[in-house]
């Protein structure tokens, strides 16, 4: 099992500065302000040779009970908890505070072994308040900036000591060559032991978050009636009827003209990315207001960005009078997304736990249809009986003739045509074939993209015409 390291402290002394720099990448969000960080994100860190799970917490602050700084609180001594280690982060440049001492308290408390790190030391004011951190009587602190990369030698030695020695493989490599031509290859089966990325995602206050605990069963993510609470998007790794999945809890998305706020900003973009990295997108929208413009939008999105889309409609314990309601909300997502017409519809409730299995069912038979490939000879087969039954019509009195069809791609569904004139085929044939292709091959809910490319004419050069 991994070796766990949760870096607490006060808001903005750079936990999450350092987390990005130990994990490789800007994962977590960072601004000025205090208080950025909310809820609690793991990631896989290395620091040398040392291989380790970094847990970056909300800032500790003291706060009256049961409100959202509390319940930030209380993730923060979740992650505390679950750590093998503590890493304490104070603010060289500020000094200690009050706040420094009550907390370093707390987590001498846990039992844990800590690293008390002061963060931020650039110039002669940082090393100053790093010599401060001693009165904390959490040891040696361990000089550093999370910002520039100085002091992590030092980090290194304080977390080697605490870690198991890494253990090294010793198996000589086998230098034989087994590779297949790649033109060759057949497509490698599905590897059942990664996760399904899944990127849940919706208007704010859709119940995204509430969705997430109650599949897994426990409060990980925090929730509440304040609309807005989600910022990073966070990552649960989750195991349903023996498939593993990567749940990704997202921030609301609003309309982009009222998004002005450069925190938001960024909450957006980490969204946006965990659409474009998920294979299916859950759409959360209140069964109350089902349907708004803004949901339309962001099952839009999933939809352009290539993704297996499944409706979910939270909130059903609220909605009265359910009789045909399921029904109508099947009639309205097909009426108003004919781009993913088809697409799982699901009436969940997290309060009363209705309907989450299907939720988990409806995101396996998602994948489907978007991972499916189709035999060139079948498509040419197919697009000679639909050209016959209906053929394009006459545009400048010439005919448009599809010669040849084949699928390009997988994950979503991508097809390629071959026609006389692509340009002057009518928008109103390309849905026609987009449709034949989602009755004749059951590709229903799945994005389809469509491509046109002209043939060359072999006799182009001599003046001859293909008749």
């Amino acid at each position: 099992m991994s070796f766990t390291l949760a870096i607490v402290g006060r808001p903005n002394v750079g936990k999450s500065t350092l987390f990005n720099r130990l994990v490789g990448q800007r994962i977590a969000l960072v601004d000025d302000r205090p208080g950025v960080t909310r809820d609690r994100r793991e990631g896989d860190a290395s620091l040398g040779d040392l291989a380790f799970t970094i847990i970056d917490t909300a800032g500790l602050e003291d706060s009256r009970e049961g409100s959202l700084e509390s319940r930030m609180r209380a993730q923060t001594e979740e992650a505390i908890r679950l750590a093998d280690a503590i890493l304490f982060m104070v603010d060289a440049r500020i000094g200690l505070t009050p706040d420094d001492q009550t907390f370093a308290e707390m987590v001498r408390k846990s039992g844990k072994p800590v690293i008390l790190a002061a963060n931020k030391i650039e110039g002669k004011v940082g090393m100053a308040g790093a010599y401060e951190a001693f009165s904390l009587g959490l040891g040696d602190p361990v000089p550093l900036s999370a910002e520039h990369g100085e002091g992590l030698n030092e980090l290194y030695d304080a977390l080697a000591a605490l870690m198991p020695p890494p253990v090294h493989d010793d198996e000589p490599e086998d230098d034989e060559d087994d590779s297949i031509p790649a033109g060759d290859q057949e497509a490698p089966p599905e590897d059942l032991s990664k996760p399904i990325p899944v990127a849940i995602v919706g208007r704010p206050n859709a119940g995204k978050s509430t969705l997430v605990n109650a599949l897994i069963g426990e409060d990980r993510l925090l929730t509440g009636p304040e609309a807005g609470i989600t910022r990073d998007a966070i990552a649960v790794d989750w195991e349903w009827g023996g498939r593993k999945f990567r749940l990704v809890d997202t921030a609301g998305l609003r309309k982009r003209a009222r998004i002005e706020d450069k925190l938001e900003k960024l909450s957006v973009a980490d969204a946006l990315r965990a659409i474009r990295f998920a294979e299916v997108v859950v759409v959360c929208m209140d069964a109350e207001k089902p349907f708004e413009d803004q949901d339309l939008r962001i099952a839009d999105l999933a939809a352009k960005e290539g993704r297996a889309v499944v409706l979910a409609f939270t909130k059903w314990d609220l909605v009265p009078h359910k009789g045909g309601k399921a029904a109508k909300l099947r009639e309205e997502a097909d009426h108003w997304l004919p781009q993913i017409k088809g697409c799982p519809v699901v009436a969940n409730s997290a309060a009363t736990g209705q309907g989450l299995d299907r939720v988990m069912q409806a995101i396996i038979d998602a994948r489907v249809p978007w991972q499916k490939r189709i035999s060139t000879n079948t498509l040419v087969r197919w697009l000679q009986e639909t050209v016959d039954h209906h053929p394009p019509p006459a545009v400048s009195g010439r005919r448009i003739k599809l010669r040849y069809m084949t699928q390009a791609k997988v994950r979503p569904p991508t097809f390629v045509t071959f026609c006389s004139r692509p340009e002057a085929l009518p928008e109103s044939y390309l849905r026609y074939l987009v449709n034949g292709l989602r009755e004749s091959f059951d590709l229903q809910g799945t994005p389809i993209r469509f491509h046109l490319k002209k043939t060359d004419n072999p006799y182009a050069e001599t003046g001859r015409k293909i008749r």
